[in-house]
């Protein structure tokens, strides 16, 4: 089922959170969108996309969550198109709105993508890279930290989105939360795209 993201209304623009169900229809020309060759939009995430347990293990994650990391925590490849005018920057966010309720977990904030980036391969954000600025995520690191649902539980809905900002590259600092993101970038988003993709542990 196709959805569509609401985005990241931020100040007079767009709150990250919503979704909305849709009939599945083709991208317009010149829409901005986010994709995956490795995962269509809600489809399920590959295994060795979840998190790795030596990762959780490493930021001193509890036991429950370290047994849960089946993966190998490699980010999975993404690529946007048709950026909105005006965009000079990216910024990059994974959520899950199931886990840790009602807070959610924040998988991924990374920022200060520069417009000529217009993808990431599969690997290239489970390590920093000059090609990004690394925020803090819930699990305190500013790279991917892959999908670690506990056994027992249904599927949990990750929702990844591109944020295009019209902010320089080097604007923002290191390590900001997704919150402290989100007041930074008001006033300085010119649109948003998303992909959900869903998850639950094997047993």
């Amino acid at each position: 089922m196709k959805r569509v993201i609401a985005g990241l209304v931020l100040g007079a623009g767009l709150l990250l959170g919503a979704t909305v169900a849709a009939t599945p229809v083709a991208h317009a020309a010149g829409v901005f969108t986010l994709t995956s060759s490795a995962v269509k939009d809600d489809g399920i995430l590959p295994q060795k996309f979840v998190g790795a347990r030596a990762l959780a293990e490493q930021q001193h994650e509890p036991p429950f969550i370290v047994a849960s990391c089946v993966g190998q925590n490699i980010s999975p490849p993404l690529a946007w198109h048709n950026p909105p005018p005006g965009t000079t920057s990216y910024a990059l966010l994974m959520h899950d709105p199931e886990g840790r309720a009602p807070a959610g977990v924040e998988h991924m904030v990374i920022y200060g993508i520069p417009v000529s980036v217009t993808h990431f391969a599969e690997g290239a954000l489970s390590k920093p890279s000059p090609e990004f600025v690394g925020g803090k995520d819930t699990m305190g690191v500013g790279i991917y930290f892959g999908p670690c649902t506990p056994p027992g539980t249904d599927w949990h809905h990750y929702t990844l989105t591109i944020v295009a900002t019209d902010l320089d590259p080097k604007a923002l600092p290191p390590g900001l939360t997704r919150a402290e993101l989100t007041k930074a970038l008001q006033g300085h988003v010119k649109g948003s795209a998303g992909l959900i993709v869903r998850w639950r542990h094997p047993r």
